[in-house]
């Protein structure tokens, strides 16, 4: 068992990089979904090395290339060696010295067999309980559900922000249940212009989507909603897309390239997207159907299934 006191401690991390003699190393902190620099080092005849004062045990990332992908790293008070590999997703990597992330990689692998529940009562003071249920559980669990799995975790991990988002999830899930009214938000559109979500609810069925150019499922998914939107949109259906993009040239130009043709707004700000909290989104796509007076009907219809919906309610 591995406890989590979130304790600043001196974090030491030595390490090599294959492929790559010289260059530049991040280290990144994890915080809701997102990772951002805190220290950087120079990489010297492939090898590397961080000395920093931070909170442990905590999640943290390295990475070659702050545009690109991050390795996940679980750390605590003891030193930590990094073989990094330098192909895509960093997938060779070997890290020694970190029982939390011994742990996080066993889970990982093991996954598809895991009730979190059942990981949360075998490790319930480790770090990687909290994660893993904050990052892909809470999801697809209701608000009891969540409570229930919260009640089984050690009282040490109740300072993390996994645990605090996730204390916090339950309520929001409920005001977004289907029977709920719609919660009111602005945002604004690619043409910098504050829309108010209200506004476009009343005149019929209007479906609230969540998504990203940077997010692949949602991507795939895009075409299924373009047929559909096609299909219906003068029958009384209508789209608002919230993205929770942070780059407005990248949304842009995904929304031309899917030929999403419909309201977009973003406050671009990534996985901060206060639409995506109001309404309880912790992963996406995610979509919400409203009938005329902007009562929740449906959430989460994918391929399909939408389709059948809509054909239901307006032919």
């Amino acid at each position: 068992m591995v406890s989590c006191q979130n304790e600043n401690n001196n974090l030491n991390i030595t390490g090599s990089v294959t492929g790559i003699s010289s260059g530049k190393i991040y280290l990144q902190k994890y915080d809701n979904k997102m990772f951002f620099v805190i220290d950087s080092a120079d990489i010297q005849e492939g090898e590397f090395k961080f000395s920093k004062n931070v909170v442990v045990p905590e999640i943290y990332g390295l990475t070659l290339d702050t545009l690109k992908q991050t390795y996940l790293l679980f750390v605590d008070e003891n030193p930590v060696s990094v073989q990094l590999d330098s192909t895509r997703y960093y997938r060779n990597t070997v890290v020694t010295g970190s029982e939390i992330q011994d742990l996080y990689l066993d889970f990982m692998k093991n996954q598809r067999n895991i009730e979190i529940s059942d990981f949360i009562k075998s490790n319930p003071a480790s770090l990687v309980s909290a994660y893993a249920f904050y990052r892909y559980y809470s999801y697809q669990l209701t608000p009891s559900e969540i409570e229930a799995n919260l009640k089984l975790l050690d009282p040490s991990l109740s300072g993390t922000p996994y645990v605090k988002l996730l204390e916090k999830l339950p309520k929001t899930l409920e005001t977004v249940e289907i029977g709920a009214k719609a919660l009111d938000f602005t945002a604004a559109n690619t043409s910098g212009e504050e829309l108010r979500f209200s506004d476009h609810l009343g005149d019929g069925y209007v479906l609230l989507d969540f998504w990203a150019a940077w997010c692949g499922p949602c991507r795939r998914e895009n075409p299924n909603i373009v047929r559909v939107y096609n299909k219906y949109k003068d029958k009384g259906f209508d789209i608002f897309a919230v993205s929770l993009d942070e780059d407005a040239d990248r949304w842009k130009e995904a929304i031309e390239k899917d030929d999403l043709d419909w309201t977009n707004v973003s406050d671009l700000k990534f996985w901060n997207s206060e639409p995506a909290a109001l309404y309880g989104v912790r992963a996406i796509p995610f979509n919400i159907l409203f009938d005329k007076e902007g009562t929740i009907i449906a959430k989460n219809l994918k391929g399909d299934d939408l389709d059948r919906k809509l054909g239901e309610l307006l032919n």
